[in-house]
Formats: C-alpha cells, sequence, structure tokens
C-alpha cells in the first residue's frame, strides 16, 4: 500500500497570508550571493593570501586593528545582505518569538519598506561612487594586472546588491499594503 502526499504548498506568511512571489524569492537569496565574493577577497587579504596587492614592491599585509576593521567589515555587510531574506520570510513579517522585549511582535510593513529602500538607495550610492572612482583613476592602488582583475572580479557584484534589494523591498511593499 503506497501513501499519495499532497504537493506543499508556497509558505504563508503569518503577517497577511500572502506568500512572496517567487521572483522575489530567488533574487533575495541571490542578494548574499553577491555580496560575499568581496568578503571573500577581505578575508583573503587578512589571511595573507597573495591577493596581487604591492606597496613598495612587497605585498601588502594588514596588521592589528586594521584586520578587526576588515574581518568586521565582511561580517557586517554579508549580515546586512542576508537582513534581505527577512522581505519574503516570516521572521521579517513576524520577529521570533525567542527574542527578548521584541518576540512576537508584528514588523510595521512601512517601517520594513523605508529601512531596506534607504539600504538599497546607500549600497547603489556607495559602490556606484567607488566604480566611478576606479574608472576615472584606473589601477592606481598597486596592484599586479592580475591583482587588480581579481579586485574587480570580486568587488563588481557589488552594484547589483542596491537594484536587487530594491526589487524585492517593492515586491514585499506590493504584497504588504492594504
Amino acid at each position: 500500500m503506497s501513501t499519495v502526499t499532497a504537493p506543499t504548498a508556497p509558505a504563508v506568511h503569518p503577517g497577511d497570508g500572502r506568500p512572496s512571489p517567487a521572483w522575489a524569492v530567488r533574487v533575495a537569496h541571490l542578494v548574499p550571493l553577491v555580496v560575499l565574493p568581496s568578503g571573500l577577497w577581505r578575508l583573503a587579504l587578512v589571511a595573507g593570501v597573495p591577493i596581487g596587492a604591492y606597496a613598495g614592491g612587497a605585498a601588502v599585509r594588514v596588521h592589528g586593528w586594521e584586520n578587526l576593521y576588515i574581518v568586521s567589515l565582511s561580517l557586517v555587510s554579508e549580515a546586512l545582505a542576508l537582513l534581505t531574506l527577512g522581505l519574503v520570510r516570516p521572521w521579517g513579517e513576524v520577529l521570533p518569538r525567542r527574542l527578548p522585549l521584541l518576540g512576537g511582535r508584528r514588523v510595521p510593513p512601512a517601517f520594513a519598506v523605508t529601512v531596506a529602500t534607504a539600504g538599497a538607495v546607500a549600497v547603489t550610492l556607495i559602490w556606484g561612487y567607488a566604480t566611478w572612482g576606479v574608472l576615472v583613476r584606473g589601477n592606481d592602488m598597486g596592484f599586479s594586472p592580475a591583482g587588480f582583475a581579481l579586485l574587480l572580479a570580486c568587488y563588481t557584484p557589488l552594484l547589483l546588491w542596491g537594484p536587487l534589494l530594491l526589487a524585492v523591498t517593492v515586491a514585499h511593499h506590493r504584497r504588504r499594503r492594504p
């Protein structure tokens, strides 16, 4: 005797009962992946991996507080990128009960949309400005040609962070509006 199971329905959100569009879920999962290469590049720098950065003929090394700063920057960037998932997951609409003081409370949609939009605009401006600087100045940072190509390969995906976050934010707003 075999049992037949019904196909599973999309995850229903406790905040409003409407699921996120499938494309928005895919894009939300893509955001942490576009941030990851730059974080891995920074971690390689801290670990002393030869990545083609030179100063005075020797490979660049970071020391002391610079290590802490670079590792923290990588972790915070990835954590912020992972917050994009909150726009398509139930924990982004109703905070998990395990959180002290705030657990079980509904996240106001206007708050989530405002913060996410501000974040999308901020990272778009930051990485747009950085890209403009590289286009204007080129490789003036002491990288070997291969090191500069690696730097570009790892940091260019960050140009997608803002637009992807904004797309997921618009989908969240459309789904959560009355």
